[in-house]
């Protein structure tokens, strides 16, 4: 009988992990969207793997340098982006995001487009932050 509170505080205890593991995913994807609209070359190394592979719904794939590039030369040009239907899926140091990606993006012309994307990224914990290792979107059926 004394062992029912231990155990009660122990599934306390790991929800409570997992529920801040979660937030600190949620927020490096914040970071995500918020560097694809106004990309720094800083910020999109220290939020991707160097072994990243970046899947696009054309089914394009883009290597870490690859992606960082093209948004920093523009050929990549988010205007705006919303994020919904966002669910966090952790497994120790990797976690899984999905989501739907609403997008704005301008063109070569200077147009302004509009997306709608799923969108399944692969997060790895590197020391205490969380780092994009895999992206894949397709368009929704």
């Amino acid at each position: 009988m004394k062992k029912i509170p231990l155990i009660l505080a122990l599934i306390l205890l790991l929800g409570t992990l997992a529920t801040a593991q979660n937030k600190t995913v949620e927020e490096a994807v914040n970071t995500l969207s918020k560097l694809l609209i106004d990309p720094v070359e800083k910020g999109l190394k220290d939020i991707t793997m160097p072994q990243l592979s970046y899947g696009h719904s054309n089914g394009a794939v883009q290597n870490q340098h690859e992606f960082m590039a093209a948004l920093l030369d523009g050929s990549s040009d988010f205007v705006d982006i919303k994020i919904s239907n966002q669910t966090v899926i952790p497994s120790g140091k990797t976690t899984l995001v999905r989501h739907t990606m609403g997008a704005q993006l301008k063109s070569a012309d200077g147009s302004i487009n509009s997306i709608k994307l799923l969108i399944l990224t692969v997060w790895q914990k590197k020391g205490s932050h969380w780092r994009l290792l895999a992206r894949q979107a397709v368009r929704p059926a």
